[in-house]
């Protein structure tokens, strides 16, 4: 007689939580110092002006300004312009 009662498969049922990585703010849109631009794993998207890089390739503000993508030779990179630019363009 089994002495252990029929589980059936516990092999499946396993998944990982949702990483919610992607473009957070857009181009044109405010950003204050240390907001976080996009989520991302690996450097899909480059550090241009004013932004950061952390550990995990998250893009970050280094001051307050808007929003801008650009590409340059294939590479997409994300810029933030200083207030005082975008107000005198």
């Amino acid at each position: 007689m089994a002495s252990k009662k029929a589980g059936g498969s516990s092999r499946n049922g396993r998944d990982s939580n949702a990483k919610r990585r992607g473009v957070k703010l857009f181009g044109g849109q405010k950003v204050n110092a240390g907001g976080i631009i996009v989520r991302q794993v690996g450097t899909k998207l480059k550090v241009g002006e004013n932004v950061g890089l952390g550990k995990d390739f998250t893009i970050y503000a280094l001051i307050e300004g808007t929003i801008k993508f650009s590409e340059r030779r294939g590479h997409k990179y994300v810029n933030v312009l200083p207030l005082q630019a975008v107000t005198a363009v």
